[in-house]
């Protein structure tokens, strides 16, 4: 039987002036899905209400079948986050954000996450504010793969990216939730990407998920 890591049960509520209604799916262990839809469908807003402990909404989300609101905030554990939202020190070095930040996770990987940079070919050394757009992302990646999650959230991840970064970015979550037992929640605008990578994708339309299943030839020739 497969193991859930993600699973949204009948969730409503509004962030900012974006609005969820109804969204129900679950994403298995060694799955990646895509949420597909246009701005303002309620992609992000998604993200967020998995994210962010004060976010009200009805319904139930569960991360590894346990609650979303129970798990306070060892939810932490759980999830690698990877977006240009995403805070860290910028100030610091990407070594000096892990020295920072290792603490709040119960099993931080100090030695996978620098063979993960080395992989990825980022400085440790260099200043978060001075990393490019690509080195953040990677960035991000090393130090989500480091506390070994069970869910992976990626927004946006390869906007504007070459066709190296998406092509080492893909093989990098393969290989992750094939060992890990993880599963991988993105979001992108970028249509040949979803078709291509995703085993599920769920459709955003003004909050309502209109779909979600196995990726399929027929859903995007609707």
């Amino acid at each position: 039987m497969e193991s859930i890591v993600l699973e949204f049960e009948h969730v409503t509520g509004k962030s900012g002036k974006f609005r969820l209604s109804d969204i129900s799916f679950a994403l298995p262990a060694g799955y990646m899905m895509g949420l597909v839809g246009k701005n303002g469908a309620g992609k992000t807003t998604c993200l967020k209400y998995i994210m962010r402990e004060n976010t009200l909404y009805t319904g139930s989300i569960r991360i590894d079948g346990r609650d979303r609101l129970e798990r306070g905030a060892s939810f932490r554990n759980q999830v690698g986050f990877v977006s240009e939202d995403n805070v860290f020190f910028e100030e610091r070095t990407g070594a000096q954000n892990v020295e920072l930040l290792k603490n709040f996770y119960d099993h931080f990987d100090r030695e996978l996450f620098s063979e993960t940079m080395k992989r990825l070919e980022v400085s440790s050394g260099k200043s978060y504010y001075k990393m490019s757009r690509g080195e953040r992302m990677k960035f991000q990646m090393a130090f989500a793969m480091a506390h070994h999650p069970k869910l992976y959230l990626l927004d946006e991840v390869t906007a504007g990216m070459d066709p190296v970064f998406r092509v080492d970015c893909f093989k990098l979550l393969h290989e992750v939730i094939e060992q890990e037992d993880a599963a991988v929640l993105m979001t992108s605008h970028i249509e040949s990407e979803m078709k291509k990578q995703m085993d599920y994708i769920g459709i955003l339309e003004q909050g309502k998920m209109t779909y979600f299943g196995e990726n399929k030839d027929e859903i995007w020739d609707a």
